[in-house]
């Protein structure tokens, strides 16, 4: 038997992962973002910035994303085929006026792109998104679990 999860190059089973590096890798390409020039911005930069809290209630999935100054026409929600939702856009560089100068610039521009593969509860043609304030809420219903009836038997005698 071995020790080594099937993730590391072994047959791959159907148990959820919420995790799998097929998916969400937030290593994918990442020394680019470190190697690049001094001041320059580029695509792994604004995925690297892009924070997304994942919570589960007895309800739903619910995802949030602080996306300050991004308007709700700038950001994509989608699901795809295999329970994945994707939440995608742009962040658009602001112009630099002739007589500006920039001292630093550490707010990322660029697109940006999370995938998240989720479990068999989820209700995928009921997902939700809002966005409000700079935050976007993304709500997945959940299938109701079934409970398992209990019918009483009378006991003779």
């Amino acid at each position: 038997m071995s020790l080594i999860p099937s993730f590391f190059g072994g047959r791959r089973s159907n148990v959820f992962d919420p995790f799998s590096l097929e998916i969400f890798d937030p290593f994918h390409d990442f020394p680019s973002a470190l190697t690049g020039a001094a001041g320059g911005q580029n695509e792994t930069t604004a995925i690297a910035n892009m924070r997304i809290d994942w919570k589960e209630t007895p309800e739903a999935h619910v995802f949030k994303a602080d996306m300050p100054g991004l308007k709700k026409e700038e950001v994509k929600v989608e699901v795809e085929e295999g329970r994945v939702l994707q939440i995608s856009g742009e962040r658009s560089e602001e112009q630099e006026e002739k007589n500006d100068r920039y001292h630093r610039v550490e707010r990322s521009s660029g697109k940006f792109l999370r995938r998240f593969r989720l479990p068999e509860n989820a209700k995928m043609e009921e997902v939700k998104a809002c966005m409000e304030n700079g935050v976007l809420t993304v709500t997945v219903p959940k299938v109701e679990e079934k409970k398992p009836q209990v019918k009483a038997i009378d006991i003779s005698g």
